[in-house]
């Protein structure tokens, strides 16, 4: 069997920035396993499986280890792809149907903006072991649906922690993101998924559902400009509006091709 797949970097302006992603176009099911094992092959940390002959176009992705429930980075290159190569499917907006429910994307100039549910996280105890794992104690400790979120005062702490992966590994959620105020965008963040198979993931959409609204709330305002301070980098553009969190970004079509499978 042969198949479409395509890599995109998604949230960047130039190529090998942002986060990559693979999109496998399935017009035929694949079994899990299958899924798995190319998502394995990939070796990136988010694979996008779509359906295109499902209505609505249906999506799933995979990291390296396990399948997720959401990823942002992964369904923007998605859409990017539908809206590039398979304009009839995706006119003016594409609607996703997926575990995490219906995901809206839309064009928006240069832009590709995703329409997800927001995460309102919820503040917590201070616990010593989050100082353990980062090597200094957050101002603040919230946990979202997915992941815990620890907060710092400013940008440099953000750029200078390097967490303990062993013990953040232990942490009873899907990863762990930290933040602060930027210095010259209204807030930063890293994200570390090492359960996911991804020590520091290049640009988290899905971490920005909850970060949005928390950073909204802290800064009074509802129209936020975000960097993620990994490697590669991110800038995203992120909207809160009725319990909805819009994030616009960039992406970049690294290459296509034709996967075989047995």
């Amino acid at each position: 069997m042969k198949i479409k797949m395509y890599q995109v970097d998604a949230f960047a302006e130039k190529l090998f920035t942002g986060n990559p992603a693979a999109v496998v176009i399935l017009e035929s099911p694949l079994k899990k396993n299958q899924m798995q094992s190319i998502a394995l092959e990939n070796n990136l940390s988010e694979t996008a499986f779509v359906s295109i002959n499902e209505s609505p176009i249906y999506i799933r992705w995979f990291t390296p280890s396990i399948e997720v429930d959401l990823c942002g980075h992964a369904t923007l290159a998605s859409a990017r792809i539908l809206f590039e190569y398979y304009p009839e499917l995706a006119g003016d907006e594409i609607n996703f149907d997926s575990k995490s429910g219906i995901l809206k994307v839309t064009k928006n100039k240069d832009d590709l903006c995703l329409n997800f549910p927001e995460d309102q996280p919820v503040l917590l105890e201070s616990d010593p072991l989050f100082g353990e794992i980062l090597g200094i104690e957050p101002m603040q400790l919230l946990k979202g649906k997915d992941d815990y979120l620890a907060i710092f005062k400013n940008q440099k702490q953000i750029e200078q922690i390097q967490p303990n992966f062993l013990l953040l590994s232990k942490l009873d959620s899907r990863g762990l993101v930290i933040s602060a105020p930027g210095d010259r965008v209204d807030f930063v963040s890293r994200c570390f998924y090492p359960e996911a198979g991804i020590e520091e993931d290049p640009v988290t959409g899905s971490a920005h559902t909850m970060l949005t609204p928390y950073w909204a709330k802290e800064l009074s305002k509802n129209q936020l400009e975000a960097n993620q301070l990994s490697k590669r980098g991110g800038k995203l553009n992120c909207v809160l509006s009725n319990n909805r969190v819009f994030i616009s970004g960039k992406s970049v079509i690294y290459f296509d091709g034709i996967i075989s499978i047995v």
